[in-house]
């Protein structure tokens, strides 16, 4: 049976090898590589805010980011937050 590649460009038989490969790591193995991929998409969505606004702050991107991932409301609570730990 053939597995369904999950990216445009990977193929369904190069997707059908890693996902040999994944099963055959431990629990900690896969959480770990969980992690790291994670990290690596937070770090390349901040890349993009930063090459769409050059001029804005680190901590101004990470609250874009915020906004991106988890909605407006909760970037609103963690600007007002700053905010207020400012003052």
């Amino acid at each position: 049976m053939s597995v369904p590649a999950y990216t445009s460009d990977t193929t369904a038989e190069a997707t059908a090898i890693q996902l040999q490969c994944f099963r055959k790591l431990t629990p900690a193995e896969r959480v770990r590589k969980a992690c790291v991929m994670s990290m690596r998409n937070r770090l390349m969505a901040m890349e993009a805010i930063r090459r769409r606004h050059p001029g804005l702050a680190n901590d101004d991107v990470q609250v874009a980011y915020i906004e991106l991932a988890y909605g407006g409301e909760i970037a609103a609570n963690v600007r007002r937050w700053r905010q207020e730990r400012r003052a």
